[in-house]
């Protein structure tokens, strides 16, 4: 996995939306704190639009500014939202593009079809929150000042703590980190942008606005995918569950947790499985790098999550 360089004082930042509209206030807010943070922010010529529908601009005009901007003096590239539009850029964007001078790709939500995107192309990419954060939060925001030493290289290493959950599978794997949205790395089956194709894969999840039984069949299409039978080349090496937002409880089951709870071990699923790890539409979006070697550890005392750039 290629690692773009770490970020230096007064290096560009690129602001783009590849996916639905995003409020000026958000772009202009966002753009003000990468000043007070130390870099240049350069705002795509579509970022604000004209609108089309719900998107941003049209396909093509946010195509040509993710395009532009990658290919600019930029060092970094920060979506503004997600919402939905990024599986429009997918097949735009050549990968020897990507590899050729790597910059660091910023959102989550629909931007997890560009991380998916980025893995193919073995450029890491970080996870983490976007234009309204930056807009609507303290400079000195745990989730800010991670993002940031991660871009400029003072962290090379990262590691989460979280306290146990009693739905956890205790033990220890080694892999590569890779995930996102569950709903939008679902949509990339079977297609040249499925993550879950990629061997040696600790996956993360996070989702919004989905209703249990939707989860759960993407849930059971893992599993018949063997993304949790050892034997299977592209088998998981682990799960982290992250925070499923804005969905209400049913017959069945009273949380997306014990949902998957239920079924992991119902299944006799043997690959370690964290839950309540803040990633997500969360205040807590806890930055993850995309492509980095990761360690989940996983004991009945807590969840760790090592990461190394």
């Amino acid at each position: 996995m290629l690692v773009p360089r770490p970020l230096q004082a007064g290096d560009k930042i690129a602001i783009v939306c590849p996916a639905s509209t995003v409020a000026d206030e958000h772009l202009d807010g966002a753009a003000e704190a990468l000043k007070r943070l130390g870099f240049d922010p350069v705002m795509s010529p579509h970022a604000k639009g004209p609108h089309e529908g719900s998107y941003s601009a049209t396909a093509e005009e946010r195509i040509a500014d993710f395009i532009e901007a990658y290919n600019s003096d930029a060092r970094a590239v920060l979506c503004g939202r997600g919402g939905y539009g990024c599986v429009h850029l997918l097949d735009s964007l050549d990968k020897d593009m990507l590899r050729l001078d790597p910059k660091w790709v910023i959102g989550f939500s629909d931007v997890s079809a560009l991380h998916a995107l980025f893995q193919h192309a073995g450029v890491v990419s970080l996870h983490t929150s976007m234009a309204r954060h930056l807009a609507t939060r303290p400079d000195d925001h745990e989730v800010t000042r991670l993002m940031t030493d991660i871009l400029t290289g003072q962290r090379t290493k990262v590691k989460y703590t979280v306290p146990a959950d009693s739905r956890n599978i205790e033990g220890r794997a080694e892999g590569i980190l890779r995930g996102g949205n569950l709903a939008v790395l679902n949509g990339l089956a079977a297609t040249p942008y499925d993550i879950l194709t990629l061997k040696d894969t600790i996956l993360f999840i996070e989702d919004i606005a989905e209703p249990i039984y939707k989860v759960e069949r993407v849930l059971h299409r893992l599993r018949l995918a063997g993304c949790f039978t050892p034997e299977n080349p592209s088998a998981l090496r682990g799960l982290v569950v992250g925070r499923f937002t804005l969905y209400e409880s049913n017959r069945d089951f009273s949380t997306m947790e014990d949902m998957m709870s239920f079924w992991l071990h119902r299944w006799g699923v043997k690959i370690p499985v964290a839950f309540g790890f803040d990633t997500g539409h969360v205040e807590h979006n806890l930055p993850l790098v995309e492509g980095a070697r990761a360690i989940l550890d996983v004991t009945s005392d807590r969840t760790c999550l090592s990461l190394t750039i």
